[in-house]
């Protein structure tokens, strides 16, 4: 059986570092005034490879293979920063993400303060 075992997983393993990315799941590194919010994820995988060959009793001679890859991706939270201070808030808790999103008011206020009124007006 002349299979390509090397080839094939290496082409799985390249389409999964491709797509098993923060960017991929949850959007890229964004700011948001003084703060910068970098997505986090987590990432499971697995493979599997499988050859064979055979000779039937008056059937001739046979060969399969076959190789796969499944893989699940999640976010868990956001690194936030701010000045030398980092934090991260998770999504894995009811708390988590509710809590993300019940800061982002005092973000934008926080930020709309900060700039120059005429900028504001336009």
């Amino acid at each position: 059986m002349d299979a390509n075992i090397e080839g094939l997983m290496d082409k799985i393993t390249t389409f999964i570092k491709s797509e098993a990315k923060s960017e991929t799941v949850v959007g890229e590194a964004f700011t948001l005034g003084e703060y910068s919010c970098i997505p986090v994820i987590r990432v499971g995988m697995g493979f599997g490879t499988g050859l064979g060959e055979g000779d039937a009793p008056n059937a001739g001679h046979g060969e399969g293979g076959g190789g796969g890859a499944g893989m699940g991706i999640e976010p868990i939270g956001f690194l936030v920063s701010r000045g030398d201070q980092i934090s991260f808030i998770s999504t894995k808790t009811n708390r988590g993400l509710a809590a993300a999103f019940e800061k982002v008011p005092d973000l934008l206020e926080k930020y709309l303060e900060s700039r120059p009124k005429a900028a504001q007006a336009s």
